[in-house]
């Protein structure tokens, strides 16, 4: 695949950062309002597949420096183990459970076991898709 243009490349390196702070964003916010750990890893995968048209696959897999096929698989360990915390609280499998640990320097913040599915999504949804992509990338070289 060749690189993209000098337009593409250079607004690629601005919109990346962009898009997975915004990817982040709507995993945090799918608890209360639309979004979640799909929609957050579509976008998030959407910048690693933008980065690839600009600058190719090589770049590409060095930049994310993981196996994309490995992000997906630690997605679905984490979406998977989120179902554990209920279990050891006599509860049925996904009952959500909250924690709220209080950090030295931020306070009281809360944590759930929803979170941890979202999140296992996620990670889920980014390296399923870039797996898909940079293959048919690699195909096309």
């Amino acid at each position: 695949m060749q690189p993209g243009s000098l337009i593409l490349s250079t607004m690629t390196r601005l919109l990346l950062p962009l898009q997975l702070l915004f990817s982040v964003f709507m995993l945090l916010r799918g608890h209360d309002l639309p979004g979640g750990g799909f929609i957050a890893g579509l976008v998030a995968s959407a910048g690693f597949i933008l980065y690839l048209f600009a600058f190719g696959v090589a770049a590409t897999q060095a930049l994310l420096r993981i196996d994309p096929r490995e992000i997906a698989g630690a997605g679905l360990t984490l979406a998977v183990l989120s179902a554990l915390p209920a279990l050891l609280y006599g509860d049925p499998v996904f009952t959500a459970q909250w924690w709220h640990p209080s950090l030295p320097l931020i306070g009281e913040i809360k944590l759930s076991s929803p979170l941890l599915f979202d999140i296992g999504v996620y990670l889920t949804v980014i390296g399923s898709m870039l797996t898909i992509v940079i293959s048919l990338a690699e195909a096309e070289e």
